[in-house]
C-alpha cells in the first residue's frame, strides 16, 4: 500500500480523537512579503504539538492486546507528550525514555497526562537506540518518533486537511527533524498536487537531514544547542524517513538562531499566538526566501507552540 494511502486511512482512524486545526491568512504578514502566508496552526493541536496525530495512529494501529501489553516512546519532548496524551485517552499504558536535557516545560506536560518519563542519554539518538532495545527486550511495541509507517502516515494526516482547506497551494514550509512530518505531508500533497514545492527547514546547528541528503547517507555530526530542540539531534540508520525525503521534499533551507528569533518576534506580534523554536524555523525559512515566492500561495507549518519561559524571553529581549 502506497503512503498516500495510508495517509488517507489514518485520517479515517484519527479523525475522532485530534483537532481538524485552523488554517489561517495573515494579511500583514503577505502584504510585508508580498506573498499569500497561511499558516497551519498545529499550535493549537491536543498537546500543542502535531505529534498527536502519529501518536494515535500508531497506538490504533496496535491490537488491544499490543496496547494492553504496553509500549516504549522515545522522545525529546513532544513525542512523548503526545503519546501519554494518547495513551490517557486509550487507557493504555507506556514507558517514555527522554534525553537528559529535555526542556522542563514538555517534562511537565507528560508528567501531567499521567505518565512518568524516564531519562537516557545526552541527545535524541542515544535515548531512541536505548529505548528500541528495551523495548526489544521487553517484547514491547516501540513508538518512534519518526522512523516508523504509521508515525510518519500520521503526522501526514494534517496534509488530508489542508487540501480541504486551500484550493492552490504553491509552497508548504515544513521544519526537519527526524523527518517524519515532512514525509508524510510531502507524500500526501505530491499525490494530488505535483507541483506544490515541499521545503524543508532545518536550524544552522543541527542541520542533520539537509547534510544527509547531500551526502546521500544518514550521516552523524556533533550537537550544538538550538531554540529548536523540537528539530535537533541524530537520526536512526535505516530510518524510512531519509528515502521519502529524498522522493518528496524540493529543497532544504537553514536558518541561523537570530532569524529563527526574528521570525517568532514576527508571528507572535502580527498572529498574537505563541510558538516553540521549531514552529519559528518554517518561519524563517520563508522569510530568508520570501523573493522567490512573490504572489505565491504558500503555507507555514507552525508545528507546535511548546516554549519554556527561558526561551520564550530570549525570543522577546529587547523587543
Amino acid at each position: 500500500m502506497s503512503l498516500q494511502n495510508k495517509i488517507t486511512q489514518a485520517y479515517a482512524r484519527i479523525k475522532s480523537h485530534i483537532i481538524k486545526t485552523p488554517l489561517i491568512y495573515s494579511p500583514q504578514l503577505s502584504e510585508k512579503t508580498n506573498a499569500n502566508v497561511y499558516f497551519k496552526l498545529e499550535n493549537l493541536q491536543h498537546t500543542s504539538s502535531f505529534k498527536v496525530r502519529g501518536a494515535f495512529n500508531k497506538l490504533l494501529s496496535l491490537s488491544a492486546a499490543e496496547r494492553d501489553n504496553g509500549v516504549a516512546v522515545a522522545s525529546s519532548g513532544n513525542h512523548g507528550a503526545a503519546v501519554a496524551y494518547a495513551l490517557k485517552q486509550l487507557d493504555a499504558k507506556g514507558l517514555l525514555f527522554l534525553p537528559e536535557n529535555t526542556s522542563n516545560v514538555k517534562i511537565q506536560a507528560i508528567k501531567s497526562y499521567g505518565a512518568e518519563p524516564r531519562f537516557h542519554g545526552k541527545n535524541c539518538g542515544d535515548t531512541e537506540s536505548f529505548a528500541r532495545h528495551y523495548a526489544e527486550k521487553n517484547k514491547l511495541a516501540y513508538i518512534s518518533p519518526y522512523n516508523d509507517i504509521d508515525v510518519v502516515a500520521g503526522q501526514g494526516t494534517m496534509a488530508v486537511e489542508l487540501e480541504q482547506q486551500l484550493k492552490n497551494i504553491d509552497a508548504v514550509f515544513v521544519s526537519v527533524g527526524g523527518g517524519g512530518m515532512i514525509s508524510g505531508v510531502g507524500a500526501y500533497l505530491k499525490s494530488i498536487s505535483p507541483k506544490t514545492k515541499i521545503i524543508g527547514c532545518l536550524p544552522e546547528n543541527s542541520p542533520v537531514m539537509a547534510e544527509s541528503i547531500k551526502a546521500g547517507y544518514i550521516v552523524e555530526m556533533p550537537a550544538k544547542l538550538t531554540l529548536s530542540d523540537g528539530t535537533a539531534g541524530g537520526i536512526e540508520k535505516g530510518a524510512i524517513t531519509f528515502k521519502f525525503c529524498q522522493q518528496y521534499v524540493d529543497n532544504f533551507v537553514l536558518v541561523t538562531e537570530d532569524e529563527i528569533k526574528q521570525s517568532m518576534r514576527a508571528f507572535i506580534e502580527s498572529e498574537h499566538q505563541l510558538l516553540e523554536g521549531a514552529a519559528g524555523v518554517a518561519f524563517a525559512a520563508f522569510l530568508k526566501t520570501k523573493n522567490e515566492w512573490l504572489n505565491r500561495d504558500i503555507v507555514i507549518v507552525v508545528c507546535g507552540a511548546n516554549i519554556n519561559l527561558v526561551d520564550l524571553r530570549s525570543v522577546l529581549n529587547n523587543y
